[in-house]
């Protein structure tokens, strides 16, 4: 099972670094400084807006379909059938509560405008993610590895033409952004849809009543879950924009420093992808998910701990390197915030393999607490802290999720959890020590950061944090299979 997803997750992975980090860098990072810090956080907070409130969108229907179909792949045309219905009506129900919240936190027309194309465009990414949900859960991971990168593809040639093609005589406008999401998540939709009729056949839409109540009274605990996990990672920039004089300009430069982020955190949601349903189909089959966990854990986390450990040093070249202006502001917030990512990196392993074994209300008791704890953090630190203040609330809350869900994982799987977290702490001690002398190095700040990570990969080498011996296995193996 190993050998299945490192395969597939090189084929993910591979596809998802050749064009979702050309987006953030490239397109996103490059409409931020043509537009202005100020626009690009008016639409930045109302985007995470429209993520937060998107799980009415869903109500975890995805998750515990792809959880579902894992198990009993046989069932995929009959769930199909009644949950497109029901897709359609949840819509309807997003639409209505996120008019209504935006109105009650006081959002102007202009700002009504602009959001109700943010809320088609979660429509249709949330129906292409259940459409993908069916694929993944079957185990076609090569084909959904391709669509999970199709949006963005078709984003980027989009953007690329209105900034770069001189089709315009006036200069890019963020709304252009949204109506190009709309453009690329429609025509996604249709290819997905296609791909989903030739491989299920034809799906005569259903209102089965009871049917539909099954499946949302199945997947409330994933709801649930979903819309805790949005609040405490996305409702900073939201509380930034309300809360300051200057929240849009906060809100922006929160942004500069979340963008890296964004990017950082694809390879630990890959992982989630991949690992959600071949846990589900490993517990179900009573399969020792032990070794998987530990070589998914270790896989993850020591580049994650490398990189942010590489970020904190060099935080103020690397948003110099990207950015026009506001970079000591964002320099401080991007070197918070991508200690987070070690946090969430190591949320999408344990979590996934909770939300696999059917925890779901141990997990929403996490979420729940590191809500809380966000938002009162946020309200106490935002005023007087800004930007920063709402980086400090983000990591202190996604540590909190992540040293719970181990705990959790410990008391419900305890003789599956047998991890290596002291060899952890002196790698990462190690690692912040050789940063910091390579300080006093006078070479240019790229050079220390590429010796930083062979550092790395020697510390891991040497603690047998990895097995070149076990890759090599994996690799050799995966290539003769594929040979046959």
């Amino acid at each position: 099972m190993k050998r299945k997803f490192l395969t597939n997750l090189l084929l993910l992975i591979t596809l998802n670094v050749l064009v979702k980090p050309f987006w953030l860098l490239g397109i996103d990072r490059t409409v931020q400084n043509v537009v202005g810090a100020q626009e690009y956080g008016f639409y930045f907070s109302l985007f995470n807006f429209s993520i937060i409130l998107n799980i009415f969108l869903d109500l975890g229907i995805t998750n515990f379909n792809n959880r579902e179909i894992a198990r009993h792949k046989h069932m995929v045309v009959k769930y199909l059938s009644n949950l497109i219905t029901a897709k359609f009506f949840l819509g309807l129900i997003y639409l209505l509560i996120s008019i209504f919240a935006a109105w009650l936190i006081g959002y102007k027309w202009y700002q009504m405008k602009l959001l109700l194309f943010l809320i088609l465009n979660q429509f249709m990414n949330s129906f292409i993610l259940y459409l993908r949900s069916n694929i993944n859960g079957m185990h076609l991971f090569k084909t959904d590895s391709i669509l999970s990168v199709l949006d963005r593809l078709l984003l980027i040639l989009i953007c690329s033409v209105l900034l770069w093609g001189k089709v315009t005589q006036t200069p890019f406008k963020i709304e252009w952004l949204v109506y190009a999401q709309s453009i690329s998540y429609f025509l996604a939709l249709i290819i997905v849809l296609v791909i989903i009729l030739l491989r299920a056949g034809i799906i005569k839409p259903r209102f089965d009543r009871l049917h539909i109540l099954y499946f949302l009274k199945q997947s409330i605990p994933f709801a649930l879950l979903g819309l805790l996990m949005s609040l405490y990672t996305r409702i900073d920039t939201v509380m930034l924009e309300r809360l300051l004089p200057d929240g849009k300009m906060q809100a922006g430069i929160y942004a500069q420093a979340f963008r890296l982020l964004d990017a950082g955190s694809m390879a630990g949601y890959l992982f989630a992808v991949l690992l959600l349903p071949i846990f589900s189909r490993m517990l179900q089959n009573k399969e020792d998910v032990g070794q998987l966990l530990r070589f998914s854990f270790i896989l993850i986390i020591l580049p994650t701990l490398s990189l942010a450990i590489a970020s904190v040093f060099h935080k103020y070249s690397v948003m110099n390197l990207l950015y026009h202006h506001h970079v000591e502001e964002s320099g401080i917030v991007f070197g918070i915030l991508m200690f987070s990512l070690v946090f969430v990196s190591s949320g999408y392993i344990f979590g996934t393999l909770l939300t696999a074994n059917g925890n779901l209300r141990q997990l929403n008791i996490i979420s729940g607490i590191s809500v809380v704890l966000n938002v009162v953090l946020n309200f106490a630190l935002i005023p007087r802290y800004q930007a920063q203040g709402s980086a400090i609330a983000s990591l202190v809350s996604l540590g909190l999720v992540s040293v719970l869900q181990v705990v959790t994982l410990k008391k419900v799987m305890s003789e599956k959890l047998e991890m290596r977290f002291g060899k952890l702490a002196i790698f990462t001690a190690g690692l912040l020590l050789a940063g910091y002398m390579l300080e006093f190095i006078p070479v240019h700040w790229f050079l220390r950061v590429s010796v930083l990570f062979i550092i790395a990969f020697l510390f891991s080498y040497t603690l047998n944090l990895i097995s070149l011996k076990k890759l090599r296995e994996i690799f050799q193996v995966s290539n003769f299979k594929s040979r046959q």
